[in-house]
């Protein structure tokens, strides 16, 4: 498999009050994502699982070591990554379908040719809204949808302009367990469907479990990998597996992990 994320003794201090000292994030922190590959990062809170997405999609730069994205040092923003976050920052004022389309609009790649192609682009965006179960959603405002469709609504905006990269922040932590476990397996078959490399940031250690190839445990701050575990449940997983003893064993393991890493 081709490496496709890779973070080499990565360490990033904040510095926000001009003290050199500065509060470190992460420290040491070593990493490696292969293309297509699905995995989630946990911890403790505090451990820098949300400065690692920062530092991979380019929107913070370490203080020392190396981020590279496809092969390439990152550099500034990752224009191949798609974002989707627990909030989901829907637009008010404009329509879902518009809310999706604003990647185009933005990323420069697609930005010179939005008006062009806006006729496909709406396609793209009624046939994500499809696929995520919104069909005749796209003429709705955010604000005429519940939390778990402005979730899956995030989740077109951060698919329509086709990322090599999906990076996910806690995208279903503020849902119900029905709600998220339904959205849980649209992002399986999105994965599968479109074979797209997937870093899941969560608290949720069955999410991590259920979705992912292999997670990574992080320490306590400054964070570093602790663990890498593979998820040796066979793919596709039927959310019933999440009943199972093998599934449960994992969970448990993990969660021993972190709380020794709180300690």
């Amino acid at each position: 498999m081709v490496e496709f994320i890779k973070l080499e003794d990565v360490s990033l201090r904040f510095d926000s009050q001009g003290d050199s000292l500065g509060t470190l994030a992460v420290k040491g922190l070593n990493l490696t994502v292969q293309q297509g590959e699905f995995v989630a990062v946990v911890g403790p809170s505090g451990c820098g699982k949300s400065t690692l997405m920062r530092l991979v999609t380019g929107l913070q730069f370490p203080t020392k070591g190396q981020v590279s994205v496809a092969g390439k040092p990152v550099t500034g923003p990752v224009p191949i990554a798609g974002m989707a976050f627990q909030n989901p920052i829907m637009l008010p004022w404009r329509k879902t379908r518009d809310n999706i389309m604003l990647p185009l609009e933005i990323v420069a790649e697609h930005r010179r040719t939005f008006r062009k192609n806006k006729t496909a682009h709406i396609k793209r965006a009624d046939d994500l809204l499809e696929s995520v179960g919104l069909k005749g959603y796209g003429d709705q405002f955010p604000w005429q949808l519940s939390g778990g469709m402005q979730q899956r609504a995030s989740l077109c905006r951060a698919l329509i302009h086709d990322p090599q990269l999906l990076m996910l922040d806690e995208p279903f932590a503020a849902l119900d367990a029905f709600t998220r476990e339904e959205l849980w397996q649209i992002i399986r078959d999105l994965h599968i469907e479109k074979g797209f490399t997937t870093v899941l940031v969560t608290h949720d250690l069955r999410e991590a479990v259920y979705l992912a190839d292999r997670i990574f445990v992080m320490s306590a701050g400054p964070g570093r990998v602790l663990l890498e575990r593979d998820v040796d449940i066979p793919k596709p997983r039927d959310i019933a597996v999440t009943y199972s003893p093998d599934f449960g064993d994992i969970v448990a393991e993990l969660r021993a992990h972190i709380s020794e890493a709180r300690a």
